[in-house]
């Protein structure tokens, strides 16, 4: 079978009789106006398909266009079962189907997993875009808005309004009107200003950013629990910090309530999405209907919150 190349070439040649007769002498070539050009990448590589690769994957196969490598696992199930978390595809199956039938539930939902591994790889670029660098200068989000850290041994033993001491080292957040290097369209910049010296460890400019954010988190969350349980009918008992990687909140029939304290980089709308969720929990221990209602009566457009809890990128800190 001829080639598509020969077949175009084909459909465009003129035929022997008609041809002109070729010109005296080969044109001028045309000047470039941009520069030389980069050599064009070869065929393959702009058409390799996309790759997927779970660190554990001992099977693999293809979807769609891409080649997906998962991870494989047999146990006690009915069903089954495929999730696309942040390393990739992870496929349980009961011990007694074989694997054709598996293979055979994957390219049934091909379509699915290729755009949610595509989804998750875009989220992790994101996150991995958002990694602090711990320096002088470094900035991170603090209730939606952009803090500047500013490394100042000036506040390393002085006693400030509104400051944390933390390893003797003092933290407090400015709103720098007067410094116009540290403004955004006129717009004074926050800087949170820590008595560590300009050579100090990154991790110690780190530690101390996080104490003075937990210590922040804190105070706004018991806030934010003492405004919405009275309007829910209920009674919290403790508040505690977590640090999970995948969880932002959880509530106990007893009244303990954990909060990330990585929710403090969010909007307060978004935080306050948290805090009614987990104080819903406490009338509704699950997610029927009738717990999302609950949800809804403090907080009637909880869904748009929900969505950019899901969607906006935070920092990663390690």
């Amino acid at each position: 079978m001829r080639s598509f190349l020969q077949l175009a070439l084909d459909l465009f040649d003129v035929p022997a009789a008609v041809q002109a007769e070729p010109p005296a002498r080969r044109p001028d070539p045309v000047p470039e106006l941009h520069g030389p050009q980069r050599p064009a990448e070869p065929l393959p590589s702009v058409m390799a398909p996309a790759q997927f690769a779970h660190p554990r994957a001992n099977r693999q196969t293809r979807l769609c266009d891409a080649h997906v490598a998962y991870e494989f696992k047999r146990g006690k199930r009915r069903t089954i079962g495929m999730q696309v978390g942040a390393d990739g595809l992870v496929v349980s199956a009961p011990r007694w189907v074989p694997l054709y039938e598996v293979e055979a539930a994957l390219q049934e939902k091909a379509e699915w997993i290729v755009r949610k591994l595509d989804e998750m790889r875009e989220r992790e670029q994101r996150l991995e875009s958002t990694r602090i660098e711990w320096r002088d200068g470094a900035s991170f989000p603090f209730l939606g808005e952009t803090v500047i850290v500013v490394l100042d041994p000036t506040h390393a033993y002085r006693a400030v309004g509104g400051g944390l001491k933390a390893n003797n080292v003092e933290v407090v957040l400015h709103t720098d009107a007067q410094a116009p290097n540290l403004t955004l369209d006129g717009v004074p910049r926050l800087t949170l200003h820590i008595g560590l010296p300009q050579h100090a460890e990154p991790s110690q400019i780190r530690d101390a950013v996080q104490a003075w954010l937990m210590r922040q988190a804190k105070r706004l969350f018991t806030e934010r629990l003492n405004h919405y349980a009275p309007l829910l009918g209920v009674h919290w008992r403790k508040l505690s910090l977590s640090s999970a990687g995948t969880r932002w909140g959880s509530a106990s029939a007893d009244g303990a309530i954990r909060l990330n304290w990585r929710l403090i980089h969010f909007r307060q709308n978004v935080i306050d999405y948290v805090v009614a969720h987990e104080l819903s929990h406490l009338r509704v221990m699950d997610h029927s209907p009738r717990f999302w209602d609950t949800v809804r009566s403090v907080m009637p457009d909880y869904q748009t919150q929900r969505d950019q809890l899901r969607d906006e990128a935070i920092p990663r800190w390690h």
